[in-house]
């Protein structure tokens, strides 16, 4: 038995590792000179299974595949100069939002948030590449309507927006913030301070929004 590579499956992957971008089956169908689909399909999963354990792993986000870094390993190559701004209280609400609900208006995040949303919170997840422009509303006024991106898929380790995690698994990893449970809390034990504890938390989203 020849134990070489497969012609397609070594063409596939020098596109990959050649290529900026992620790409999908398709793509990659009409790179390789309109090969058939179906052996791009099998040659992907091909090296998949080939990279398992390696250094480096061939993954799929949003239908698009490209090369990464294997995660236990991710470490070594980080740099210190790389760390990025922590993302706002306003602009983690409005990302988780556009996640769980897309495609939103901005109407729609602030009636979910209970605050006005400034402009820039949505420009920074824009800069950042994580929310998109997905087209306008066919309502009066046709507002313009948020979704989010491969990328947004790809930073975060998901494959598509059903691997989300449920409110159960965010709070059992502590990324609830613990101001809003103690506001949860103080809601059932007394409503008259919960109502101007709500006032003072809207108050300071705001101004950080």
């Amino acid at each position: 038995m020849n134990s070489e590579p497969d012609v397609m499956v070594r063409a596939v992957e020098a596109t990959l590792f050649a290529s900026e971008d992620p790409m999908s089956a398709e793509q990659l169908a009409t790179h390789l000179g309109d090969a058939a689909l179906r052996d791009v399909r099998d040659a992907l999963h091909q090296l998949a299974r080939d990279y398992a354990g390696r250094g480096i792993a061939l993954v799929e986000r949003a239908g698009r595949w490209h090369f990464q870094t294997a995660p236990d390993l991710a470490h070594l190559l980080r740099r210190e100069r790389e760390q990025v701004r922590r993302l706002s209280r306003a602009g983690t609400e409005v990302l988780a939002i556009i996640a769980y609900h897309e495609p939103v208006s901005r109407a729609d995040i602030e009636s979910i948030r209970g605050v006005q949303t400034a402009k820039g919170t949505l420009d920074v997840l824009m800069e950042a590449g994580w929310v998109k422009v997905a087209g306008r509303r066919e309502v009066p006024g046709r507002p313009v309507i948020y979704a989010t991106t491969p990328e947004f898929l790809a930073h975060f380790g998901l494959a598509s927006r059903r691997d989300l995690p449920g409110i159960d698994e965010l709070r059992a990893t502590g990324m609830l913030d613990p101001v809003d449970e103690a506001f949860d809390a103080l809601m059932e034990d007394d409503p008259a301070d919960a109502e101007r504890a709500g006032k003072d938390r809207d108050r300071e989203t705001e101004l950080r929004g």
